[in-house]
């Protein structure tokens, strides 16, 4: 059985640290401890856990905590998840910025919507992009030589 470190658990999950650690200590992910008390994540509970089985689970206090809701079908394939950096509000605008990875992804949505959604900053989202443009570029290196082409024959 693999284990992981809390830290390379959320590299998996797409989410921060500190996420990995609440949801330990809430009781939604469940782990072992080392000798020296470290919590250690199976493969198989992030596999659990990516597939949206949160059925009940005991927290610390031993009560028990409802499931969690989880999208079951989206015909957008285009999900990037993370954690909420940031959200500013503006008038009847708010800007919602995720860290996905090492970047960043910013939203701006309604103050209504957001508000249905509760999201704060420190909270898991799902940003769904469905486009009909998709931009795409290349970085190029200033002041090197450009690359030489091949003829065709």
């Amino acid at each position: 059985m693999t284990l992981l470190t809390v830290r390379n658990a959320a590299d998996r999950l797409g989410v921060a640290y500190s996420t990995v650690k609440n949801w330990i200590y809430q009781g939604h992910l469940r782990t072992t401890r080392t000798e020296g008390g470290h919590h250690r994540v199976s493969e198989a509970e992030i596999q659990r856990f990516l597939s949206g089985d949160r059925r009940a689970v005991q927290d610390r206090s031993g009560a028990r905590q409802p499931p969690t809701a989880a999208i079951v079908t989206l015909s957008a394939r285009n999900q990037l998840r993370g954690p909420v950096e940031e959200v500013r509000r503006d008038g009847a605008l708010r800007q919602i910025r995720l860290r996905i990875g090492n970047q960043t992804l910013t939203a701006v949505t309604t103050a209504e919507a957001l508000g249905e959604l509760k999201l704060q900053r420190g909270d898991n989202a799902i940003a769904i992009v469905k486009s009909t443009a998709v931009m795409i570029t290349r970085e190029i290196i200033v002041g090197a030589a450009p690359r030489k082409r091949r003829r065709s024959r």
